[in-house]
């Protein structure tokens, strides 16, 4: 059997890796090993390990993240995270590690496997986040990996430009769909009570994130945000919390005394889980922020979104996204817009880049297919050779 080592380190991930951890463990031919790292360890956003305890054995947890969200801090958790990763899979002895996205905690992690020559699956690689140092770590991550499952052809194009050879890039489509066709929903009554909170004529769902390629914005961007929500009439606001990239905790800290001062129009939660969040979906008029959610789930809703500032410039995206930048004029503007009745027409229509859901299966398909013995082994895959 093989040995198939997942890692996730973020609640977001997670919920995307669910189904296909779902069908490792379901084959006969491979064995899931699951690793968890990162923001599901700490109490401070929300100890979401226990969730996945509930789905599938933990076979080790590393503890990474050090109390602060500074330059400093991020670059000694990675530090950290890289040691325990190195004597996990000493200790597990994983076939393949299979990773998810562009977070730093996944750097670390990818980092490790190379160095112990464990062949690498990276899902999502090929996307662009101008205004984050994700981009970075994506574009890195796919050179130190050896399958690579991609959500669009233009991102299979792009990993293929950087060298990786096109028999080793399947585009599969986007993981997110697949939650919202296998997972069944709750219903508005069922999630209402679930979050403790009625909803209005009007909701909102706002997940923001810090632009980490840009100095000390979160606070003054969050800002504007807030204030044009305040102005909103009949309408009530469900909050979900930055995750740990630099700055995130002063949004973070925003969220609860807005939400002190406004608890009769809106509530937050420092992870509101797959299900919850996918159900929020259904009862919202948009989905507001800067949270990639925003451009590859949202769109299978029918529903808007208000996508702020730069964090995912460069991604591929749906009719039903808005772009503005953050500040008050461009934000009420781009809510106007949301609200229009040419607007609502339109999404009635729109349709989602990211693919039809049925990503795991054909992940599963391949890696079962993969030789070990010769994959490790990279020849660069130059352009000239395919005019």
């Amino acid at each position: 059997m093989k040995k198939i080592c997942v890692v996730t380190g973020t609640r977001a991930e997670y919920g995307l890796l669910y189904w296909l951890m779902k069908e490792i463990e379901a084959d006969n031919e491979l064995e899931l090993q699951l690793i968890v790292t990162g923001m599901h360890l700490s109490p401070e956003f929300g100890l979401t390990y226990k969730e996945i305890e509930k789905d599938f054995r933990i076979d080790k947890k590393i503890e990474m993240l050090i109390s602060s969200d500074t330059a400093i801090g991020i670059s000694k958790s990675m530090g950290l995270a890289q040691i325990s990763f190195a004597e996990a899979y000493e200790e597990l002895k994983p076939d393949i590690v299979v990773v998810l996205g562009d977070r730093y905690e996944i750097f670390s992690a990818v980092s490790a496997a190379m160095i112990a020559r464990i062949p690498i699956v990276h899902l999502h690689g090929g996307e662009t986040t101008e205004g984050a140092f994700d981009e970075s770590i994506r574009h890195s991550i796919t050179k130190m990996s050896h399958l690579h499952f991609v959500a669009t052809e233009e991102y299979k194009n792009r990993v293929i430009q950087l060298g990786e050879h096109p028999n080793r890039v399947f585009n599969v489509g986007g993981m997110g769909i697949e939650n919202i066709k296998r997972l069944k929903l709750l219903t508005k009554d069922e999630f209402e009570k679930s979050i403790d909170f009625k909803l209005n004529k009007k909701n909102i769902l706002v997940t923001f994130h810090p632009v980490t390629l840009e100095n000390s914005t979160a606070k003054e961007q969050f800002e504007e945000l807030l204030n044009v929500i305040d102005e909103l009439e009949e309408t009530n606001i469900i909050f979900t919390k930055a995750n740990s990239d630099t700055d995130g905790r002063v949004i973070n800290q925003m969220i609860d005394e807005y939400v002190a001062k406004n608890f009769d129009k809106s509530v937050g939660f420092t992870s509101l889980g797959q299900l919850r969040y996918l159900s929020a979906l259904q009862f919202v008029d948009a989905m507001v922020g800067n949270s990639s959610s925003g451009l590859a789930e949202a769109p299978s809703f029918k529903i808007g979104t208000i996508n702020i500032g730069d964090r995912q410039k460069g991604r591929i995206k749906a009719s039903s996204v808005i772009d503005c930048e953050p500040n008050k004029v461009e934000i009420i503007n781009a809510f106007k817009k949301l609200y229009s009745s040419e607007f609502q027409e339109l999404l009635k229509n729109v349709q989602n880049p990211y693919g039809d859901g049925c990503a795991s299966k054909r992940i599963i398909e391949e890696i079962k297919k993969v030789d070990l013995e010769s994959i490790l082994k990279k020849s660069f895959y130059d352009l000239k050779e395919i005019q």
